[in-house]
């Protein structure tokens, strides 16, 4: 069920790039910043790098001796073009 948030004392100049923001996104007000929200929520469960070596090691997955010399060998094959 939805929840009605109010936000009180918002400074002028804010309130008046929350308002820029809206009409640049073809968006009313209330759009915007419910936009903005999850935007933010969102960055928040992004992946990061580190979060991804984290899960690659709880799968234990190793990455194969061969493959050094395989990025090697393209990196060599690049470098004499």
């Amino acid at each position: 069920m939805p929840v009605n948030l109010s936000i009180k004392n918002v400074p002028d100049h804010l309130a008046a790039e929350v308002r820029r923001r809206a009409a640049a996104h073809h968006r009313s007000l209330q759009g915007e910043l419910i936009s903005i929200l999850e935007e933010i929520v969102a960055q928040d469960k992004m992946l990061t790098p580190d979060g991804l070596l984290r899960g690659v090691r709880a799968l234990g997955l190793k990455t194969p001796p061969e493959s050094l010399k395989t990025i090697r060998r393209e990196r060599d094959a690049r470098s004499s073009r």
